[in-house]
């Protein structure tokens, strides 16, 4: 996808739907949302998530209804996602949400304009993980978007999510299926997830999405971080990792712990 699908935003579109979207979303997920006033209210700014539930990402979803409601549709707002999840069809109005191929040009452009831009780090890892593995923040090692902070002197603005990992039976990533069948070099695709999921029962890849149960979704929104101040004129990337990393799993382990049922919250 080219950078020039940031043009397909659509505020007309987003305000239209809003309503019964956020109602929905209330109704099925219970859907909280903390913190929203961290976020700088203009301005360039780098939103790092956590998040769960396979393709279906239903925390994004959750996130950006109530980003939208927050702030105005008029705010400039992109959420960066994989090429797959823009492909499955009952997804792909969410281009006019904002959502993009996740590229580096797309972040840069998206960052230029003044947007406060959406990124997952942890990618198809981390929302595939194990369900054993719910409540970790997992980015298996990905750095870029602290490079990518650095370059366009923007805050990181931390976003934490819980629940979504119970949408569903989460298994295992596949990671050497995925290798065996050199969907990497094919589809840019290192995890071929094994779930169990509404309809299918045994769902291979996600490949066509399904239907999340009910869980309850909590996100909180963590003050922004302005790099330079916290960690000097030049900044260690890996120092930076490790104290965000440490932070965001700090949050989730007390959002996990107010939890008591699954799916119940």
């Amino acid at each position: 996808m080219a950078s020039g699908d940031l043009d397909e935003r659509d505020p007309d579109y987003i305000r239209e739907r809003l309503p019964l979207m956020w109602l929905l979303a209330s109704i099925w997920f219970r859907g909280e949302v903390r913190g929203l006033g961290n976020i700088p209210d203009s301005g360039p700014v780098l939103l790092v998530g956590n998040h769960s539930g396979g393709n279906m990402t239903p925390d994004t979803i959750l996130f950006t209804l109530a980003f939208s409601t927050y702030f105005g549709v008029e705010r400039r707002f992109y959420q960066l996602a994989h090429n797959l999840v823009l492909a499955l069809p009952w997804l792909r109005s969410l281009r006019r949400f904002g959502t993009v191929a996740a590229s580096p040009s797309n972040a840069s452009e998206a960052l230029d304009s003044g947007a406060a831009l959406l990124v997952y780090p942890g990618g198809d890892y981390e929302v595939h993980r194990p369900s054993r593995l719910a409540n970790k923040v997992d980015f298996g090692g990905r750095k870029g978007f602290i490079r990518l902070a650095l370059e366009k002197n923007v805050p990181i603005v931390p976003i934490v999510a819980v629940g979504g990992q119970e949408t569903a039976l989460f298994i295992t990533r596949g990671e050497g299926l995925a290798r065996m069948l050199r969907l990497d070099r094919l589809f840019r695709l290192k995890v071929l997830p094994i779930s169990l999921a509404l309809p299918w029962g045994i769902n291979v890849g996600d490949m066509l999405g399904h239907i999340p149960l009910p869980a309850k979704l909590t996100v909180e929104t963590l003050p922004a971080i302005d790099l330079h101040a916290e960690f000097g004129p030049d900044p260690d990337i890996d120092e930076v990792y490790d104290h965000l990393l440490g932070l965001m799993q700090e949050t989730l382990d007390a959002l996990a712990s107010e939890r008591t049922l699954p799916l119940l919250g």
